[in-house]
């Protein structure tokens, strides 16, 4: 396993994360058992859940709302969005969002917390193997995410961020048995994993670049597909604050077309986009 920098709010020590690493062997133990309960009823709840999670979730809410505030919705819905994006199961949207700007503070430079300098297999999921948890460590990364630390709600969603999974799952298979239980969470949850990783790993690997940004970040039509439109990452790179990241007509972008019915309907206000030809800052592109 590669040495990568000490990052306090992700790990300060090499050993095994055991307890994630039970999490990740059951939960796709769970996934591979599902194959053998299959059920088209279960794989729509598991589609619409997928949806819920990373679109209206990670990429509407802990990325483009809470991390960069692309855009703002009233209280409310953001909080719901914020819940969509619990069931993920990627941690609370207080841990997400400090690691997510941890991310773009030190892009591909030691500081990063997943880097594929430190390797592909790091970037996508072993930086998440070792050290301890921090997902519930409020007062730790409030340090980087301040804004969210001080809000009572964020901080109840993060300390009790896998509830909302729990407590569907336990519905689930109490109506529907172990098909309603393996397909919409197990399986879902591993497909939505690893779609997210991607955006760490492949996507600050393989791809083509717009712009010319200090990090190796790049556009991934095929991790778009899979993460509702973050794939296109070179994109966000060059311009985070954007709460678009397809900038050309055949960048499908799919979260940023439910945030732009969201501003034409009136939800949203001060939606902050760019085009394909709005030049680079200067900060994102220098050495």
């Amino acid at each position: 396993m590669p040495t990568p920098q000490p990052i306090p709010i992700v790990s300060t020590s090499e050993k095994p994360n055991w307890g994630i690493i039970i999490f990740l062997i059951v939960f796709h133990a769970g996934a591979i058992a599902a194959l053998f309960f299959f059920s088209w009823k279960a794989i729509a709840v598991a589609f619409v859940l997928n949806w819920m999670a990373l679109c209206f979730g990670i990429g509407m809410s802990y990325h483009r709302l809470l991390t960069h505030r692309s855009y703002k919705v009233p209280k409310p819905i953001e909080y719901f969005l914020a819940v969509c994006a619990t069931l993920a199961l990627e941690g609370g949207p207080i841990f997400w969002v400090a690691t997510h700007r941890v991310h773009h503070q030190f892009a591909d430079k030691p500081g990063d917390p997943h880097s594929p300098h430190e390797g592909g297999w790091w970037a996508h999921v072993g930086w998440i193997m070792v050290g301890e948890s921090k997902h519930s460590n409020t007062a730790m990364m409030a340090k980087f995410a301040p804004d969210l630390a001080r809000d009572p709600i964020y901080r109840f969603i993060n300390k009790w961020h896998y509830m909302p999974t729990v407590i569907i799952g336990l519905a689930l298979f109490a109506g529907g048995g172990w098909p309603m239980l393996l397909w919409p969470i197990f399986f879902r949850i591993c497909v939505g994993l690893h779609s997210t990783w991607l955006v760490n790993s492949a996507t600050h690997m393989w791809g083509s670049r717009r712009f010319d940004t200090r990090d190796d970040s790049t556009n991934s039509w095929w991790v778009a597909l899979l993460t509702f439109g973050e794939g296109w990452h070179n994109n966000h790179h060059a311009h985070p604050v954007s709460a678009r990241h397809g900038l050309a007509w055949y960048e499908l972008d799919i979260t940023w077309l439910h945030i732009l019915l969201l501003k034409k309907l009136g939800i949203a206000k001060n939606v902050k986009t760019v085009t394909a030809n709005t030049r680079l800052p200067e900060r994102a592109a220098a050495a």
